[in-house]
Protein backbone atom coordinates (compact mmCIF):
# COMPACT_ATOMS: atom_id res chain seq x y z
CA UNK A 1 0.00 0.00 0.00
CA UNK A 2 1.69 3.72 -1.09
CA UNK A 3 1.88 6.00 1.56
CA UNK A 4 0.16 9.21 1.62
CA UNK A 5 1.20 12.50 1.51
CA UNK A 6 -2.39 13.48 0.25
CA UNK A 7 -3.38 15.50 3.04
CA UNK A 8 -2.42 15.87 7.46
CA UNK A 9 -6.22 14.25 8.06
CA UNK A 10 -5.47 10.37 6.59
CA UNK A 11 -4.70 9.15 10.48
CA UNK A 12 -7.58 9.03 13.14
CA UNK A 13 -6.09 10.84 15.82
CA UNK A 14 -3.41 11.37 18.19
CA UNK A 15 -3.46 8.56 21.17
CA UNK A 16 -4.02 11.09 23.77
CA UNK A 17 -7.18 12.21 22.42
CA UNK A 18 -8.34 8.95 22.00
CA UNK A 19 -7.54 8.11 25.79
CA UNK A 20 -8.81 10.93 27.00
CA UNK A 21 -12.50 9.93 25.32
CA UNK A 22 -11.81 6.44 26.55
CA UNK A 23 -11.53 7.69 30.33
CA UNK A 24 -14.45 10.70 29.97
CA UNK A 25 -16.69 7.86 27.99
CA UNK A 26 -19.26 6.95 31.33
CA UNK A 27 -19.25 10.41 32.62
CA UNK A 28 -22.32 12.29 32.24
CA UNK A 29 -22.58 15.48 31.31
CA UNK A 30 -25.05 18.46 30.11
CA UNK A 31 -25.61 18.34 26.48
CA UNK A 32 -25.30 20.90 23.63
CA UNK A 33 -21.50 22.19 24.25
CA UNK A 34 -23.05 23.38 27.78
CA UNK A 35 -20.54 20.19 29.18
CA UNK A 36 -17.21 20.68 31.60
CA UNK A 37 -14.83 19.63 29.01
CA UNK A 38 -16.13 22.66 26.31
CA UNK A 39 -16.31 25.19 29.28
CA UNK A 40 -12.63 23.81 30.17
CA UNK A 41 -11.41 23.89 26.50
CA UNK A 42 -13.25 27.98 25.99
CA UNK A 43 -11.41 29.06 29.27
CA UNK A 44 -8.05 27.53 27.34
CA UNK A 45 -8.20 29.64 24.78
CA UNK A 46 -9.41 32.50 26.41
CA UNK A 47 -6.48 32.32 28.51
CA UNK A 48 -4.02 31.68 25.42
CA UNK A 49 -5.54 34.58 23.44
CA UNK A 50 -5.55 36.91 26.90
CA UNK A 51 -9.37 37.88 25.45
CA UNK A 52 -11.62 36.50 28.41
CA UNK A 53 -14.53 38.38 26.58
CA UNK A 54 -14.02 36.27 24.00
CA UNK A 55 -16.71 33.37 22.62
CA UNK A 56 -15.42 30.02 21.62
CA UNK A 57 -18.25 27.57 19.48
CA UNK A 58 -17.09 23.82 19.00
CA UNK A 59 -18.05 22.78 15.39
CA UNK A 60 -17.47 19.79 13.54
CA UNK A 61 -15.30 20.85 9.91
CA UNK A 62 -14.07 24.02 8.47
CA UNK A 63 -16.46 24.41 5.52
CA UNK A 64 -18.99 24.27 8.45
CA UNK A 65 -17.33 26.91 10.89
CA UNK A 66 -17.04 29.36 7.51
CA UNK A 67 -20.67 29.32 6.06
CA UNK A 68 -21.97 29.77 9.73
CA UNK A 69 -19.59 32.56 10.61
CA UNK A 70 -20.48 34.74 7.51
CA UNK A 71 -23.94 33.85 6.95
CA UNK A 72 -23.93 34.68 10.84
CA UNK A 73 -22.29 37.78 10.46
CA UNK A 74 -23.27 39.33 6.98
CA UNK A 75 -26.55 40.68 5.75
CA UNK A 76 -28.41 39.45 2.75
CA UNK A 77 -26.56 41.93 0.42
CA UNK A 78 -23.23 41.69 1.95
CA UNK A 79 -20.85 40.15 0.39
CA UNK A 80 -17.21 38.44 1.42
CA UNK A 81 -13.52 39.41 -0.21
CA UNK A 82 -11.41 35.98 -0.33
CA UNK A 83 -8.11 35.10 -2.79
CA UNK A 84 -8.58 32.95 -5.67
CA UNK A 85 -6.87 30.12 -3.81
CA UNK A 86 -8.69 30.45 -0.40
CA UNK A 87 -11.17 27.45 0.22
CA UNK A 88 -14.61 28.95 0.58
CA UNK A 89 -13.54 30.05 -3.73
CA UNK A 90 -12.12 26.67 -4.64
CA UNK A 91 -13.09 23.68 -2.27
CA UNK A 92 -16.67 24.41 -0.55
CA UNK A 93 -19.36 23.62 -3.22
CA UNK A 94 -20.45 26.88 -3.09
CA UNK A 95 -20.98 26.27 0.21
CA UNK A 96 -20.93 30.57 1.42
CA UNK A 97 -22.92 31.51 -2.15
CA UNK A 98 -25.41 28.65 -0.61
CA UNK A 99 -26.27 30.71 2.27
CA UNK A 100 -27.27 34.02 -0.15
CA UNK A 101 -23.58 35.74 -0.44
CA UNK A 102 -21.43 36.55 -3.60
CA UNK A 103 -17.69 35.36 -2.82
CA UNK A 104 -15.03 37.77 -4.93
CA UNK A 105 -12.32 36.04 -5.62
CA UNK A 106 -8.87 38.06 -6.13
CA UNK A 107 -6.04 36.80 -7.89
CA UNK A 108 -2.87 36.77 -5.64
CA UNK A 109 0.61 35.84 -5.95
CA UNK A 110 0.78 33.49 -2.96
CA UNK A 111 -2.35 33.16 -1.60
CA UNK A 112 -2.02 36.49 0.86
CA UNK A 113 -4.56 39.00 0.83
CA UNK A 114 -3.29 42.70 0.85
CA UNK A 115 -5.28 46.09 1.32
CA UNK A 116 -5.04 47.10 -2.28
CA UNK A 117 -6.61 43.22 -3.43
CA UNK A 118 -9.62 44.45 -1.65
CA UNK A 119 -9.76 47.77 -2.51
CA UNK A 120 -10.00 47.03 -5.79
CA UNK A 121 -13.22 45.39 -5.45
CA UNK A 122 -14.67 48.10 -3.26
CA UNK A 123 -13.60 50.09 -6.41
CA UNK A 124 -15.64 48.35 -9.13
CA UNK A 125 -19.09 48.43 -6.45
CA UNK A 126 -20.20 51.50 -6.17
CA UNK A 127 -23.22 51.09 -7.79
CA UNK A 128 -25.13 50.89 -4.49
CA UNK A 129 -28.20 49.62 -4.23
CA UNK A 130 -27.31 47.49 -7.34
CA UNK A 131 -24.39 46.14 -6.25
CA UNK A 132 -23.73 43.66 -3.41
CA UNK A 133 -22.06 45.28 -0.68
CA UNK A 134 -18.41 44.05 0.67
CA UNK A 135 -18.25 43.14 4.45
CA UNK A 136 -16.05 40.74 5.39
CA UNK A 137 -12.98 39.20 4.47
CA UNK A 138 -11.93 35.85 4.03
CA UNK A 139 -8.17 35.04 4.94
CA UNK A 140 -6.65 31.55 5.91
CA UNK A 141 -3.08 31.13 8.20
CA UNK A 142 -1.24 28.60 6.62
CA UNK A 143 -3.20 29.63 3.27
CA UNK A 144 -4.15 27.09 0.71
CA UNK A 145 -0.41 27.21 -0.90
CA UNK A 146 1.50 27.14 2.28
CA UNK A 147 2.41 30.40 2.86
CA UNK A 148 1.98 32.64 6.00
CA UNK A 149 0.65 36.20 7.10
CA UNK A 150 3.25 38.04 9.25
CA UNK A 151 2.27 40.06 11.52
CA UNK A 152 3.06 43.32 9.97
CA UNK A 153 0.44 42.43 6.97
CA UNK A 154 -2.26 41.24 9.61
CA UNK A 155 -1.89 44.54 11.67
CA UNK A 156 -2.24 46.34 8.00
CA UNK A 157 -5.17 44.57 7.14
CA UNK A 158 -6.79 44.61 10.42
CA UNK A 159 -6.16 48.54 9.94
CA UNK A 160 -7.84 48.73 6.64
CA UNK A 161 -10.77 46.36 7.70
CA UNK A 162 -11.04 49.00 10.45
CA UNK A 163 -11.53 51.71 8.12
CA UNK A 164 -13.90 50.45 5.72
CA UNK A 165 -16.07 48.97 7.79
CA UNK A 166 -15.30 45.54 7.10
CA UNK A 167 -15.05 42.40 9.54
CA UNK A 168 -12.23 40.51 9.50
CA UNK A 169 -12.38 36.77 9.85
CA UNK A 170 -9.52 33.96 9.15
CA UNK A 171 -10.00 30.29 8.49
CA UNK A 172 -7.31 28.58 11.08
CA UNK A 173 -7.27 25.08 9.39
CA UNK A 174 -3.74 24.89 9.53
CA UNK A 175 -3.61 27.78 12.18
CA UNK A 176 -0.88 25.36 14.14
CA UNK A 177 1.46 24.83 11.32
CA UNK A 178 1.74 28.94 10.97
CA UNK A 179 2.18 29.39 14.19
CA UNK A 180 4.81 27.16 14.71
CA UNK A 181 6.49 27.54 11.22
CA UNK A 182 10.37 28.81 11.64
CA UNK A 183 9.76 31.95 9.35
CA UNK A 184 6.65 33.23 12.03
CA UNK A 185 6.39 35.90 14.29
CA UNK A 186 2.68 35.60 14.97
CA UNK A 187 0.86 34.79 18.74
CA UNK A 188 -2.46 33.38 19.11
CA UNK A 189 -2.80 36.73 21.13
CA UNK A 190 -2.01 38.44 17.82
CA UNK A 191 -4.64 37.16 15.75
CA UNK A 192 -7.19 37.37 18.60
CA UNK A 193 -6.34 41.06 18.65
CA UNK A 194 -6.28 41.24 15.09
CA UNK A 195 -9.11 39.78 13.70
CA UNK A 196 -12.94 39.87 14.33
CA UNK A 197 -13.18 36.06 14.52
CA UNK A 198 -11.20 32.92 13.57
CA UNK A 199 -11.18 29.01 14.05
CA UNK A 200 -8.34 26.76 15.27
CA UNK A 201 -8.26 23.95 13.41
CA UNK A 202 -8.27 20.29 15.36
CA UNK A 203 -9.40 17.81 12.31
CA UNK A 204 -5.78 18.90 10.62
CA UNK A 205 -3.31 18.30 13.92
CA UNK A 206 -4.43 15.67 15.36
CA UNK A 207 -8.32 15.67 16.36
CA UNK A 208 -10.46 12.68 15.40
CA UNK A 209 -13.01 16.03 14.08
CA UNK A 210 -13.16 19.61 15.49
CA UNK A 211 -12.45 23.23 14.83
CA UNK A 212 -12.75 25.58 17.49
CA UNK A 213 -14.63 28.79 16.20
CA UNK A 214 -13.50 32.08 17.88
CA UNK A 215 -15.40 35.78 18.01
CA UNK A 216 -13.23 37.99 19.43
CA UNK A 217 -15.39 40.98 18.54
CA UNK A 218 -18.55 41.50 20.88
CA UNK A 219 -20.55 42.90 18.64
CA UNK A 220 -20.47 39.77 16.59
CA UNK A 221 -21.18 37.10 19.82
CA UNK A 222 -24.78 37.86 20.26
CA UNK A 223 -27.25 34.90 18.86
CA UNK A 224 -24.79 33.39 17.19
CA UNK A 225 -26.26 29.81 19.07
CA UNK A 226 -29.13 30.35 16.97
CA UNK A 227 -26.81 30.18 13.53
CA UNK A 228 -25.24 27.16 15.14
CA UNK A 229 -28.43 25.00 15.52
CA UNK A 230 -30.54 25.92 12.53
CA UNK A 231 -27.07 25.02 10.42
CA UNK A 232 -27.31 21.40 12.53
CA UNK A 233 -23.77 22.19 13.82
CA UNK A 234 -24.79 21.91 17.61
CA UNK A 235 -24.18 18.81 18.58
CA UNK A 236 -25.69 16.76 21.32
CA UNK A 237 -22.75 15.12 22.18
CA UNK A 238 -20.77 18.80 22.32
CA UNK A 239 -18.52 16.54 24.84
CA UNK A 240 -16.31 14.88 22.12
CA UNK A 241 -15.29 18.23 20.72
CA UNK A 242 -14.87 20.15 24.10
CA UNK A 243 -12.75 16.75 25.13
CA UNK A 244 -10.41 16.74 22.06
CA UNK A 245 -9.75 20.69 22.26
CA UNK A 246 -8.85 20.04 26.20
CA UNK A 247 -6.12 17.75 25.58
CA UNK A 248 -4.69 19.68 22.38
CA UNK A 249 -4.37 22.47 24.58
CA UNK A 250 -2.69 20.55 27.12
CA UNK A 251 1.10 20.47 27.45
CA UNK A 252 1.31 22.34 24.34
CA UNK A 253 -0.18 19.40 22.36
CA UNK A 254 -1.06 21.56 19.61
CA UNK A 255 1.60 23.45 18.75
CA UNK A 256 4.07 20.26 19.27
CA UNK A 257 2.12 18.39 16.87
CA UNK A 258 1.91 21.11 14.12
CA UNK A 259 5.89 21.65 14.52
CA UNK A 260 6.93 17.98 14.32
CA UNK A 261 4.78 18.05 10.91
CA UNK A 262 6.76 21.15 9.81
CA UNK A 263 9.61 19.66 10.48
CA UNK A 264 9.06 16.83 8.57
CA UNK A 265 8.34 18.89 5.73
CA UNK A 266 11.12 20.61 5.84
CA UNK A 267 13.38 17.91 5.31
CA UNK A 268 11.53 16.84 2.34
CA UNK A 269 12.07 19.99 0.98
CA UNK A 270 15.53 20.18 1.21
CA UNK A 271 15.50 16.70 -0.38
CA UNK A 272 14.05 18.47 -3.78
CA UNK A 273 16.17 21.63 -3.20
CA UNK A 274 19.46 19.06 -3.00
CA UNK A 275 18.50 17.92 -7.03
CA UNK A 276 17.27 21.21 -8.00
CA UNK A 277 13.62 21.71 -7.63
CA UNK A 278 11.90 25.11 -7.99
CA UNK A 279 8.99 25.43 -6.11
CA UNK A 280 5.43 27.10 -6.62
CA UNK A 281 5.39 28.75 -3.42
CA UNK A 282 7.80 29.44 -0.50
CA UNK A 283 6.55 27.68 1.87
CA UNK A 284 7.64 27.02 6.09
CA UNK A 285 4.45 24.98 7.04
CA UNK A 286 3.49 21.55 6.41
CA UNK A 287 2.86 21.73 2.66
CA UNK A 288 5.49 21.77 -0.05
CA UNK A 289 5.04 22.30 -4.08
CA UNK A 290 7.93 20.59 -5.81
CA UNK A 291 7.82 21.85 -9.40
CA UNK A 292 8.62 17.96 -11.28
CA UNK A 293 8.64 16.46 -14.69
CA UNK A 294 6.38 14.36 -15.39
CA UNK A 295 9.07 10.73 -15.63
CA UNK A 296 9.83 12.53 -11.91
CA UNK A 297 6.33 12.31 -10.69
CA UNK A 298 5.73 8.73 -12.50
CA UNK A 299 8.51 7.62 -10.46
CA UNK A 300 7.21 9.03 -7.47
CA UNK A 301 3.94 8.01 -7.69
CA UNK A 302 5.30 4.22 -7.59
CA UNK A 303 5.44 3.99 -3.58
CA UNK A 304 3.41 7.50 -2.30
CA UNK A 305 0.49 9.71 -3.28
CA UNK A 306 0.04 12.92 -3.17
CA UNK A 307 -1.93 15.69 -5.38
CA UNK A 308 -0.64 16.75 -9.04
CA UNK A 309 -1.75 20.20 -8.26
CA UNK A 310 -1.02 22.75 -11.39
CA UNK A 311 0.55 22.32 -14.43
CA UNK A 312 3.84 25.13 -15.17
CA UNK A 313 4.04 24.10 -18.46
CA UNK A 314 4.18 21.38 -20.89
CA UNK A 315 6.91 19.34 -18.88
CA UNK A 316 6.45 20.45 -15.59
CA UNK A 317 3.74 20.37 -13.31
CA UNK A 318 3.63 21.20 -9.44
CA UNK A 319 2.55 18.78 -6.70
CA UNK A 320 1.97 18.88 -3.27
CA UNK A 321 3.08 17.39 -0.14
CA UNK A 322 1.36 17.82 2.76
CA UNK A 323 2.97 15.82 6.34
CA UNK A 324 0.89 15.25 9.27
CA UNK A 325 1.51 15.08 13.30
CA UNK A 326 1.69 11.38 12.61
CA UNK A 327 4.68 11.16 9.61
CA UNK A 328 7.42 9.19 10.71
CA UNK A 329 10.84 9.51 10.51
CA UNK A 330 11.29 6.06 8.67
CA UNK A 331 8.92 7.15 6.07
CA UNK A 332 10.51 10.52 5.63
CA UNK A 333 13.78 9.66 4.73
CA UNK A 334 12.25 6.81 2.91
CA UNK A 335 10.80 9.88 1.06
CA UNK A 336 14.08 11.72 0.61
CA UNK A 337 15.84 8.50 -0.46
CA UNK A 338 13.58 8.10 -3.37
CA UNK A 339 13.58 11.96 -4.29
CA UNK A 340 17.52 11.35 -4.04
CA UNK A 341 17.41 8.97 -6.85
CA UNK A 342 15.40 10.91 -9.29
Amino acid sequence: MKYSFKNDYAEGAHPRILEALVQSNFTQQNGYGLDDYCKNAENLIQEIINNPKAKVHFVSGGTQANLIVMSAFLRPHESVVSAETGHIFTNESGAIEATGHKVHGVETVDGKLRPLDIQKVIDVHQNIPHQVKQKLVYISNSTEVGTIYSKKELQDLHQFCQKKNLFLFMDGARLAHALTAETNDLTLEDIAKYTDAFYLGGTKNGALIGEAIVINNENLQKEFGFHLKQKGAMLAKGRLLGIQFQELLKDHLYFDLAKHANQKAMKIKSAFKEIGCEFLSETYTNQIFPILNQNQITKLSENFDFYVWKKIDEEHTAIRIITSWATTDEITQLFVKEIEEL
